[in-house]
């Protein structure tokens, strides 16, 4: 093993009053004036004003932007630089999920290296530190305010851009629990499936490491056990702790380790249609699984998601075995909480299926894949999903 890098955000704040603890370090990092970045239903429901208001009593200006969309587009993207430039802000603040903290992302980046969205596509495509950004998650699943990466959506091409770049790391992350307690179980479902294939392919992933490991194993065995209770009881706190600490443990593991085959075809598929994410994400993952599993090269790593999900006996199961009992507990995890079954219920159209392969090999995740599939394969893998 060579040289390593890894990347984590400077500051995190967690549990529940975290917020309290966020405008005096804003403060201490040169903030003044702040650009919360969230959407309409935060906006409405009167959480971005709080948030501003616990800002403005610390003595920080802030204004609201609040056309943030799920899988945020260039445009949107766009309309928030405009925003910031407009009110000459010098930090933003993303409330919500991985669409407001990646919409904060992408436009941070932008304002100070200039040029447009579309520019920064791949690795480490900027060069300077994006505008210092605070993210205040809203959910647990995307580990969008500790990851090195950032999605958004070319609507003209109907496909997800991912961009992974170290200079879009959020200053600060706040992960506090009574912005979290009124997820809807389908909310809650989707981003904690999100988390966990977050997870499972860290630990599969070809840049795995023993740093990355020790967060993707332990983030697996927590979603498991957490997850069905978040989203069964959405006020029980102890699971939304839990789950809160798991998705960014999740997102540790993915920006130090990589991602893979799930990803890329999930991307493609919420570009193409505009699907949400983590259900993309949970009804893909135990296909990929199993083609990954197919190849013989993961014997130990197949091993440990199994015990990290629960499955007995696992020094007595030869590799296949592992695999399928790895497959079976996603999938029990997955209609336990909730999600359906396959692409066929998103109403997905089969013949779209080589167009979202070719995306799905273009796309910066699949690098990370342990495993390079053929077309043909994605295509098959689609296929499988589709069926159920």
């Amino acid at each position: 093993m060579g040289a390593e890098r890894f990347e984590s955000v400077a500051t995190s704040f967690f549990g529940p009053g975290a917020i309290g603890l966020l405008p005096a370090e804003m403060r201490k990092q040169g903030a003044k004036r702040v650009l919360i970045v969230t959407d309409k239903y935060l906006h409405e429901s009167g959480l971005a004003d709080q948030i501003g208001k616990i800002l403005l009593k610390a003595g920080l200006e802030y204004a609201i932007y609040y056309l943030v969309q799920p899988n945020p587009t260039v445009e949107v993207v766009e309309d928030c630089i405009t925003a910031a430039r407009s009110l000459a802000v010098n930090w933003l603040v993303a409330v919500g999920g991985g669409s407001a903290i990646d919409t904060a992302k992408a436009a941070a980046i932008v304002i100070t290296n200039g040029g447009r969205v579309n520019d920064y596509e791949g690795v480490n495509k900027s060069r300077i530190p994006g505008l210092p950004v605070a993210a205040v998650n809203t959910t647990a699943g995307t580990g969008s305010e500790v990851t090195t990466f950032y999605i958004v959506t070319d609507a003209g091409k109907h496909s997800k851009m991912c961009m992974v770049d170290v200079n879009c790391k959020v200053r600060i992350a706040v992960n506090d629990i009574q912005f979290m307690m009124n997820m809807p179980k389908s909310l809650t479902a989707a981003t904690g499936m999100d988390a966990m294939t977050h997870a499972v392919e860290a630990a599969l992933s070809k840049r795995a490491t023993p740093f990355t490991d020790k967060d993707a194993y332990w983030a697996v065995a927590v979603i498991k056990d957490y997850l069905p209770r978040a989203a069964a009881d959405p006020e029980d706190e102890k699971a939304r702790e839990m789950m809160a600490y798991a998705q960014y443990a999740a997102g540790m593991a993915f920006s130090n380790g990589g991602l893979g085959m799930v990803h890329a075809m999930a991307h493609s598929l919420g570009g193409f249609y505009n699907l949400p994410h983590g259900v993309c994400n949970a009804i893909l993952l135990p296909f990929v699984m199993e083609f990954n599993g197919r190849s013989g090269k993961l014997p130990v790593q197949f091993g440990k998601v199994a015990a990290a999900l629960g499955a007995g006996r696992v020094q007595e199961l030869n590799e296949k075995e592992t695999v399928n009992e790895s497959v079976s507990l996603i999938r029990q995890l997955s209609a336990r909480v909730g999600i359906v079954e396959n692409l066929r219920e998103l109403k997905v159209n089969q013949d779209d299926f080589p167009a979202l392969a070719e995306l799905a090999l273009k796309d910066a995740c699949m690098a990370d894949n342990r495993i390079t599939p053929s077309l043909d394969q994605v295509i098959e893998v689609y296929q499988k999903a589709y069926e159920g």
